[in-house]
């Protein structure tokens, strides 16, 4: 299964690059599909790119439904692989 998951911007790179924590798994993005994301942001990413932002709040709910789904743990692990 493949899923847009909130992540937090933890670094900010060059070239519409970003760097975004899940828990504690940290990947490389790119943010070309999104206007303004500074450090602290949180943006929903599929497949490597920061598709919008979304509030703490919205990050927060999203996240709870997948742990109550069963489906975050799977989707973390894909992204350490």
């Amino acid at each position: 299964m493949c899923l847009a998951l909130p992540a937090r911007v933890v670094e900010l790179l060059d070239g519409d690059m970003a760097v975004v924590a899940f828990d504690t798994v940290k990947k490389r993005i790119s943010l070309a599909l999104v206007e303004d994301v500074a450090v602290g942001d949180f943006v929903l990413v599929h497949v490597g790119y920061a598709l919008h932002k979304v509030s703490p709040e919205e990050a927060a709910r999203t996240l709870e439904m997948m742990v109550e789904a069963g489906v975050l743990q799977d989707e973390i692990e894909e992204l350490s692989a």
